[in-house]
């Protein structure tokens, strides 16, 4: 590709080659030319090509990929989880918790105001902070030196972890297949995402040392429940990967418990007392509802200043209102056994889902979590299409995967709010759209 790039001064350069891609001449994906290569074109110096770059990395303009070159930027949005908008199908790939299972807190809001909250007085409210302390430090070794900090979710907390303590084009570890807001909070960021793969056990031992030794500076897993495969950390897996973090322990890692009071599995963490740089990060979304946008982060005492200074003014705090109603509810006993009860059912129903699902002839395991991983034996897209024409609106896999390993072979169902009629008639469908979409394979295949 012949492109028009001007210029003698590494400012002059980043203008010249932010000029094409706004005007359309570059697109998202496409490379530039490589240093030498354009040094010599416009005969300056390599270090002021160099530089040029450097401009347009930090501005999230390109973005480099070690030997694949420097890239344009691709800002397309990412997946986002939740309802399908606009949509007449029924949605089976939301994500969301049941209604039904959120406690009620009407009774917690009448008397939680009390004083107002003035400029410059204590960020956390003293009630939750005292419970909250509890619930992190059980968790944690007894002689590890913890702060408390709290954000306006757990995905705002993992933003600002990372904002504290990276730089654009930094190389981040993610699991593989990923959540979806982790892979919209590392892109928007401008880091570099890489694939640690997931098993029944959690990130593989093998992953993650190959990120630690291709540079990350930041590692972000999930402990129980991740999403989308359901799995959880075992114990094994979990002494296994603290071994490798080892000779890295400035390497900044986050632990995103967002399952945490309703999962049904133990909690394994990869934080050892020796490792200096990490976070765990526990929100209430999932058991006292999306719009009660609060986490509790537990971090060592450095990452907890910077997470602190990261909280700019006009968000310093979050909400004494919200905190204290989160203090509320997760005081109260009767609220709490609703959401043992809550976990409980989820993982029932869930159950009950593969149950029938296996019966029709696609064999599936239940994870732990809100969703469903179901395997397929062949690609999910063609399924979902079928599914599609049957009614429903499902999640194929390749929206969780990083690496480019192919098509997905991989569908996310979110089913625990379906009654018993329409459980049975999914799992039907699924079967019946497997069955379709491998004929339709087969036929082209023949042709």
């Amino acid at each position: 590709m012949d492109l028009d790039i001007s210029g003698r001064s590494a400012a002059e350069i980043a203008e010249s080659l932010r000029g094409l891609i706004e005007r359309g001449d570059l697109h998202p994906g496409d490379a530039i030319p490589p240093v030498r290569a354009l040094a010599d074109q416009l005969g300056v110096n390599r270090n002021t090509v160099v530089a040029a770059y450097r401009q347009l990395t930090q501005a999230g303009v390109v973005v480099t990929r070690g030997r694949g070159g420097t890239r344009v930027a691709d800002l397309s949005p990412v997946a986002q989880e939740g309802f399908a908008a606009g949509s007449v199908l029924r949605d089976v790939g939301t994500g969301n918790p049941d209604a039904e299972l959120i406690p009620d807190p009407s009774f917690a809001l009448a008397g939680m105001a009390g004083r107002p909250v003035l400029y410059g007085e204590p960020v956390i409210d003293p009630g939750l902070e005292a419970w909250a302390r509890g619930w992190m430090r059980e968790d944690l070794a007894p002689e590890v030196d913890m702060r408390l900090t709290i954000t306006s979710g757990a995905a705002d907390a993992v933003e600002r972890l990372l904002a504290q303590a990276l730089t654009r084009d930094d190389a981040v570890a993610l699991e593989d297949p990923c959540f979806l807001t982790s892979i919209h909070t590392v892109r928007i960021g401008g880091y570099r995402p890489v694939p640690v793969p997931v098993d029944d056990e959690g990130m593989t031992v093998e992953g993650l040392r190959a990120a630690l030794d291709s540079g990350v500076r930041a590692v972000v897993h999930t402990p129980r429940a991740q999403n989308p495969t359901g799995a959880s950390l075992s114990a094994r897996r979990a002494e296994d990967l603290r071994a490798v973090l080892r000779a890295h322990p400035y390497v900044l890692v986050i632990e995103d418990d967002h399952f945490s009071l309703l999962s049904q599995q133990p909690f394994h963490s990869l934080i050892s007392a020796a490792h200096r740089r990490w976070a765990l990060v526990r929100s209430v979304s999932k058991f006292l509802g999306p719009d009660m946008c609060l986490a509790v982060t537990a971090s060592d005492p450095e990452t907890a200043e910077r997470l602190a200074m990261r909280l700019t003014p006009g968000t310093t705090w979050v909400s004494h209102l919200l905190q204290r109603l989160t203090h509320t509810l997760v005081t109260d006993a009767a609220t709490m056994a609703a959401i043992e009860r809550a976990g409980v059912r989820y993982a029932q129903r869930n159950a009950a889902f593969v149950d029938l699902l296996t019966a029709a002839g696609v064999p599936a395991d239940a994870g732990d979590g809100l969703n469903l991983w179901i395997p397929l034996p062949v690609p999910a897209r063609a399924v979902s299409e079928q599914l599609m024409r049957r009614g429903w609106l499902p999640r194929a896999g390749d929206e969780f995967v990083l690496g480019d390993d192919g098509p997905s072979h991989r569908l996310r169902l979110t089913v625990h709010d379906l009654d018993a009629d329409d459980a049975a008639r999914l799992a039907d469908d699924v079967a019946a759209a497997v069955r379709a979409a491998g004929g339709r394979l087969a036929r082209r295949e023949v042709a």
